[in-house]
């Protein structure tokens, strides 16, 4: 019987360590053998899925669908095992990784680890942090936690908490700046911006005496790719920022960062979210960390 899924773990393994030797290493087996591994594979497919020099490893374009699918049927593996040792009705336990925002992670969900950690200690965390939209199975991400609106994506997710926008800026930065009475002067000011793909180019604003929406384009100097960057920023006193209330409470309430153009706030809700691959049978390290951190950051609540 042939071990397919042991021919796509080399062959992820090879790609990842960027060569059959560094493979090799990892999976206890020698070169030639990782090579062979391989070669049946390209054999069996009929083409090569690798451009192999004296240096490196590259995918060819059908080795990028191979690799792909590969890591896919391994994380499926890996979690119907899961299931099985570590299902709903053992023990939490094993290694968790999971991926937010790096505002969400530095207000929320590290102050929370410690207290998750001692009531659960045959679990550990393995925590990255990205503003941008990670792939979980590609990524082997057990929880991402998610700050928007969410896609339709066919995961399974948990909303965390709701919190509204706000427009800020540091003391130092307004006492030099123009003035700035209704959005249209935002024209004069220098705003804090997102680098990334979904990033706002203007940002809303309500006229209350209609009730209609206004969209003041945005200009500035500086863009960022994480929200703390654009926080640290507007505290140095670099220009305007629009974050959430739940990231700049504490700036706000020690005088470091002031809300403006208040009057104009749409209300718009940003919601916190936990998302996950569902399963029938969730593994219980991740049921166990939705769980906690849903009992801990009280959903409904709209700083």
């Amino acid at each position: 019987m042939n071990n397919r899924a042991g021919e796509m773990e080399v062959f992820v393994e090879a790609v990842d360590r960027g060569s059959f030797a560094g493979a090799s290493r990892a999976l206890g087996l020698s070169p030639s053998a990782v090579s062979k591994v391989v070669g049946r594979i390209e054999a069996r497919l009929g083409t090569n899925l690798l451009i192999r020099s004296t240096r490196s490893l590259s995918l060819t374009q059908e080795g990028e669908i191979y690799l792909r699918r590969a890591r896919n049927v391994l994380a499926e593996i890996d979690d119907t095992e899961r299931s099985i040792t570590s299902g709903s009705c053992s023990t939490p336990r094993g290694l968790l990784r999971v991926n937010a925002s790096v505002p969400i992670a530095h207000c929320a969900i590290t102050p929370l680890l410690p207290a998750f950690l001692a009531r659960f200690p045959e679990i550990e965390i393995d925590l990255s942090l990205d503003d941008g939209m990670v792939d979980l199975i590609e990524n082997r991400t057990d929880v991402a936690i998610r700050v928007g609106p969410l896609q339709d994506s066919g995961l399974k997710a948990r909303k965390l908490l709701e919190s509204r926008y706000a427009v800020v800026a540091a003391p130092s930065y307004l006492e030099s700046a123009p003035p700035l009475r209704t959005p249209a002067d935002i024209a004069q000011h220098q705003c804090i911006g997102f680098n990334f793909r979904r990033s706002m180019h203007e940002w809303p604003f309500r006229q209350r005496e209609d009730d209609t929406m206004i969209y003041a384009p945005l200009r500035g100097r500086m863009r960022v790719n994480n929200g703390e960057t654009v926080r640290r920023l507007a505290l140095a006193g670099m220009g305007l920022a629009r974050l959430a209330r739940y990231h700049i409470e504490p700036d706000i309430e020690a005088g470091s960062l002031v809300t403006v153009l208040e009057d104009f706030n749409p209300g718009d809700i940003e919601p916190v979210s936990a998302v996950y691959v569902g399963h029938e049978h969730l593994a219980a390290r991740i049921r166990a960390f939705v769980d906690f951190l849903a009992e801990h950051m009280a959903v409904g609540s709209k700083a």
